[in-house]
């Protein structure tokens, strides 16, 4: 398979984190499926697979899963997005534990390529790890062998987001900021910072 290397990279400079949301555009549970189905070929540290997803796109449910999230920690003043900028669906990840207490690497692998999916399918996200875990269980009604791990909140996009080069300088601030004009800036390391040595 040939795969061009400037497209993906294209897509993942694309890919943002999204906190507000067109919530008058729904995502189908068709949708959510696809988008899981994208986890089963991720790699697996033991080949154990032993993450699993809860969809929802219903709207009852969605009101009960938001105020059990934290968004955006940087933003003190903020308490997420208001009604008409909510997500309009959840995929939440769940470790089930029968295949063990550690995921291992999993968790990002599969949030990172159904993000991607999302992106192609011209949807937005925001990977939720603050959120009240015993309240969305059970909200969710989970047995206790599945507990929650991170929250994808998704739907289409409400505002704009940019990339920011940061100097290099070890003490550039990496927090993320939004401007009047509401577009959300994310500062963002140069590669030379990223790379200990290299071998000449």
């Amino acid at each position: 398979m040939n795969i061009d290397f400037e497209s993906l990279r294209q897509l993942l400079i694309s890919d943002r984190t999204v906190r507000r949301f067109r919530e008058d555009y729904s995502v189908s549970m068709e949708t959510l499926e696809k988008l899981v189905e994208l986890s089963r070929y991720c790699h697996s540290g033991r080949n154990a697979q032993p993450l699993r997803y809860v969809l929802i796109n219903d709207m009852e449910m969605r009101k009960q899963v938001f105020p059990t999230l934290k968004w955006a920690g940087y933003f003190k003043d903020w308490d997420g997005p208001v009604a008409g900028e909510r997500p309009a669906a959840y995929i939440i990840q769940c470790l089930d534990t029968y295949y063990g207490k550690d995921c291992l690497c999993d968790d990002g692998l599969q949030l990172e390529a159904i993000s991607l999916g999302m992106k192609t399918l011209g949807l937005g996200g925001c990977i939720i790890k603050a959120f009240n875990s015993p309240l969305l269980s059970e909200i969710l009604k989970l047995e206790p062998r599945f507990q929650p791990r991170y929250v994808l909140a998704l739907g289409h996009p409400a505002e704009e987001v940019k990339l920011e080069d940061m100097s290099g300088d070890k003490d550039d601030d990496f927090k993320y900021f939004r401007t009047p004009d509401g577009v959300h800036h994310v500062p963002k390391r140069p590669l030379s910072e990223l790379m200990i040595c290299m071998n000449k």
